[in-house]
């Protein structure tokens, strides 16, 4: 009894100690799966921070992280949708292979050759753009309706894609590199111009940090509304603290990293601007396609939690003949994920051929094993039914940190995708003990 009252008592030491972090959890409601993937990022960058030598953690070193997470992390906001309900897609790098390569050949040689419009000229790189998505959404639909009509497996529909896309990007171009890229398209792929600046970017900053309480007002009247439990004020104070914080943080690095000194120079003579004796700074700010990247994610969160579609998909993935009982036409849901994955996958490559100048026949190669580690990492359960597109991003963003710390490290290729191997069977191991624990 002695030992049962030590053990239950609100007054023993290890209670005490969990109680406080227990009640914090609960009410601020955060996701303790993305807490320890947040944790994980922190180790992971800091390690690289220490094995490359204080390289990791620089201004320049994180927004070319940024630039580089962005394709990744636009296709695994379709991705998670795939996943949840129980399907998968292995074709997205070779879509985007094929959807970069029609995207160069429209600004090559389509637009400006055999429909006369100059280089330069202000619809190419629009018209490339819908090009790239009308392709993508059509391999889409294509993959989607046979999975969905003709009830092959997904793994063997897009498995099949994955081959065929790819050798018609290469037959399409005969193996060559198409290049450059239209200079307003180029826009999507970063770099100095393709930048907002740190003006800009302190604009995105407040207006991000006033949709964050905006959400947390308007989410607590919701809740409110329909007498659903409130989470304490001082846990909604605590919530947009850190997510403006965050904010905050990611865009001070951003405005931290400059322009290189010849381009800054070159810029400063063109527009008459005085040179310093100490240098001109000029920040990058936040990079374009990192904003694109941030509007799908919340586009997609937006689609995937606020629609009706969003409803259907995830009740599809809980239990598949439950939602066709009940009147969803889940063949009909099917083909529209995979065609959203498909206009997913021309954005993406739009960004990719944008930040290389160049579409070439190796342009997303192992995509696919990336976008689906980064859903897995970020709790996209395989079995279906459970994921976020936060969460996914989240992942989107280990998976590149791993890549960019093993770059700036000198690990080889061959090491690099066995640690990549490795860490999506961890990711997946993890998962299925969550779930069993779970339940």
């Amino acid at each position: 009894m002695a030992e049962h009252s030590a053990q239950t008592s609100p007054a023993h030491p290890s209670a005490l100690m969990r109680n406080p972090l227990q009640r914090f959890l609960g009410s601020t409601e955060l996701d303790t799966r993305q807490l320890g993937m947040i944790g994980a990022l922190a180790i992971i960058w800091i390690a690289f921070n220490i094995f490359s030598d204080g390289l990791f953690l620089t201004p320049r070193n994180l927004w070319n992280l940024s630039v580089q997470t962005a394709s990744v992390a636009v296709l695994v906001t379709g991705m998670v949708l795939i996943i949840v309900t129980r399907n998968i897609d292995l074709s997205v790098g070779s879509i985007l292979g094929l959807v970069g390569m029609v995207m160069g050949i429209m600004q090559t040689e389509i637009l400006p050759v055999h429909l006369g419009l100059g280089l330069g000229h202000p619809l190419i790189w629009v018209l490339s753009l819908a090009a790239g998505l009308v392709v993508g959404v059509g391999i889409g639909a294509l993959q989607g309706s046979i999975i969905a009509f003709l009830r092959i497996p997904s793994f063997i529909v897009t498995l099949g894609g994955y081959l065929v896309w790819r050798g018609v990007a290469w037959w399409f171009t005969a193996g060559r590199t198409v290049a450059p890229m239209d200079s307003t398209f180029q826009l999507m792929g970063g770099g100095p111009a393709g930048s907002i600046g740190a003006f800009w970017s302190w604009v995105v900053a407040v207006i991000a940090c006033a949709a964050i309480v905006a959400g947390l007002y308007f989410g607590r009247r919701q809740r409110e509304r329909f007498n659903f439990p409130q989470r304490p004020v001082w846990a909604e104070a605590v919530l947009a603290v850190i997510g403006c914080g965050i904010t905050i943080a990611a865009v001070w690095v951003a405005n931290a990293y400059p322009w290189p000194v010849r381009i800054a120079e070159t810029y400063a003579r063109a527009n008459n601007l005085a040179i310093p004796d100490s240098g001109l700074f000029i920040a990058h700010g936040i990079a374009v396609p990192v904003l694109i990247a941030l509007g799908v994610g919340v586009a997609m969160t937006f689609l995937a939690t606020r629609t009706r579609f969003g409803r259907y998909v995830y009740a599809m993935g809980g239990n598949p003949e439950a939602a066709e009982l009940a009147g969803i036409n889940t063949r009909w849901v099917t083909v529209k994920i995979f065609m959203l994955m498909g206009g997913l996958c021309a954005i993406a490559a739009a960004i990719s051929t944008a930040r290389l100048n160049a579409a070439t026949n190796a342009l997303g190669t192992l995509d696919e094993l990336y976008v689906i580690a980064a859903a897995v990492i970020g709790g996209t359960s395989l079995a279906g039914g459970v994921g976020t597109i936060a969460g996914a991003l989240l992942g989107a963003l280990v998976m590149q940190s791993l890549q960019s710390g093993m770059v700036l490290m000198g690990m080889d290729s061959p090491l690099q995708s066995i640690v990549v191997g490795i860490v999506l069977v961890f990711a997946v191991w993890l998962d299925t003990l969550y779930r069993r624990n779970k339940h």
